[in-house]
């Protein structure tokens, strides 16, 4: 059995394991994950700081060959990263592709470095001076990553990290950490130094040593809200800046104009993908007026077609979920829905029967808030209807929940469209698209519990997050213009 090395100023390390990974297809154990103590901590922060002094000081056209050459490795490998995600997580190999390809365009877009990272000049601002002001690395970046997406989310965060200057340790989850080791090992091959980009496994405690440690400048991290909450409340007391994505409890609004079988099409392709475990799955269709029950049969007439099994299945349209712990969790969400009134349209907890952590398609009629099935984030393929009057009654159902990761409006009228875009309270909204993830040159991040910090992820706002301004105001006086003035200096 495999123990998943640390990766550690260029090289594999080698650790005894303490967690065990899974094939969530059949539920047995295929490796170890060790547990990173407090002594490699402290070696892994000192081994980032020594080669963040040389690599912040790298030239820019440097850092560019590397991320292009980085970015052509992904590709060439993209068949053996998709691979080692679907045997850890249990996604289909499909989806995986399409993971990877979501983050190599933030690859993509940090190639661009030379124009993200350029400062401003403002020359004359008063008689013989000028300011300009400049970008640098803050030092050393903690990228902490979760489960459901082990290739994207780690590409968010190093890409940018790594273009603007900074070394990265990255402490990936324990549940799927080997396809993040297999990034490290490939920006080695593009060029990168050694000791720029570490990987550490690990637990709650491991993270925790990272968000204190003092050699950590800055944390990165997706997970859920209670963790983002302590992630951020933890690094900022420690002096770090922090950018904490937490949880989600995303909304898709059907107006009755909908095209409802692009609706109904959306809500099975956003609800259900990668069993639903993404940030960004619909959980909630929150129908209007009399549309729900059309809706609900062509969202179960699709529903009833999907196949799930193994993630290297081609025929499968989702694999399991990635503990039994979670299964047996999304499970009780479903078999306790009936007391609290809701209808259970189509039950998938049978498949638990199953080898492996399998949960099918469920379809719920009749969730509000106030309800665990609604209130809570499953994360799991469970669809719930929620059934309102009004457009109003749906915006005020959306601004309401405590989360605020993404939303997505279905209407054929430009006007409520427009109009729901700037009345909803939420980081990110579709229209007419049910998971709106922005392209690499928008950033990504939700608002209320879904972000703790001002920071999203990647984009413009990823590359100010990674980077200090420092602004510099010049003047070379001539030598006869020699005096004492105590006055505060002013531009007139």
């Amino acid at each position: 059995m495999q123990t998943v090395p640390h990766f550690i100023n260029g090289q594999r390390r080698s650790a005894s394991g303490a967690t065990p990974t899974y094939n969530p297809a059949t539920g047995e154990i295929t490796g170890q994950v060790p547990t990173a103590d407090s002594t490699l901590v402290d070696e892994v922060v000192r081994s980032a700081r020594r080669a963040s002094l040389t690599w912040r000081n790298s030239s820019l056209s440097s850092r560019t060959n590397i991320l292009f050459t980085f970015r052509h490795l992904l590709v060439r490998h993209a068949n053996e990263l998709a691979a080692l995600v679907t045997s850890e997580h249990g996604k289909t190999l499909a989806d995986a592709h399409g993971e990877l390809a979501r983050g190599l365009e933030n690859v993509e877009y940090a190639c661009g470095l030379t124009g993200h990272l350029k400062g401003d000049f403002s020359s004359q601002v008063a008689d013989g001076v000028d300011v300009h002001s400049v970008r640098e690395p803050v030092g050393v970046v903690a990228a902490i990553t979760p489960f459901n997406f082990p290739i994207m989310v780690p590409l968010w965060m190093i890409a940018t990290a790594l273009a603007s200057g900074n070394a990265v340790i990255l402490k990936p989850s324990e549940r799927d950490p080997s396809a993040s080791v297999r990034l490290a090992e490939l920006l080695i091959d593009a060029g990168l130094p050694e000791g720029v980009m570490n990987v550490v496994h690990g637990n709650a405690d491991t993270v925790n040593q990272l968000l204190v440690h003092p050699g950590i400048d800055a944390v990165s991290f997706v997970g859920s809200t209670p963790v983002a909450r302590h992630v951020y409340e933890t690094g900022t007391l420690s002096g770090k800046r922090v950018q904490a994505l937490g949880g989600a409890k995303n909304h898709m609004v059907v107006l009755p104009d909908a095209d409802l079988d692009i609706a109904a099409d959306a809500a099975i392709n956003a609800g259900f993908g990668s069993a639903g475990e993404r940030c960004m799955a619909i959980s909630v269709v929150v129908a209007v007026g009399d549309v729900a029950d059309p809706l609900i049969a062509k969202i179960t007439e699709r529903l009833d077609r999907l196949t799930i099994g193994p993630g290297d299945d081609p025929s499968s349209d989702f694999g399991p979920v990635i503990t039994k712990e979670h299964r047996d969790r999304i499970i009780g969400y479903v078999t306790s829905a009936p007391a609290d009134g809701i209808t259970v349209v189509r039950d998938g907890t049978g498949l638990s029967s199953r080898p492996g952590f399998f949960v099918g398609p469920c379809l719920l009629d009749g969730v509000r808030p106030g309800q665990k099935a609604y209130d809570d984030e499953i994360f799991g393929p469970v669809l719930g209807v929620a059934r309102v009057a009004t457009y109003a009654d749906a915006v005020a159902m959306v601004n309401a929940n405590p989360f605020g990761n993404g939303v997505a409006l279905f209407t054929r009228d430009g006007n409520a469209a427009r109009l729901f875009a700037r009345e909803v309270t939420v980081g990110m909204i579709g229209i007419n698209v049910p998971v709106p993830v922005p392209i690499a040159s928008y950033s990504f991040g939700g608002w209320k519990n879904s972000l703790f910090g001002h920071a999203h992820i990647y984009g413009p706002e990823g590359f100010s997050f990674y980077t200090r301004a420092k602004v510099v105001t010049t003047r070379w006086p001539q030598p006869s213009e020699s005096q004492i003035d105590l006055g505060f200096p002013t531009t007139r």
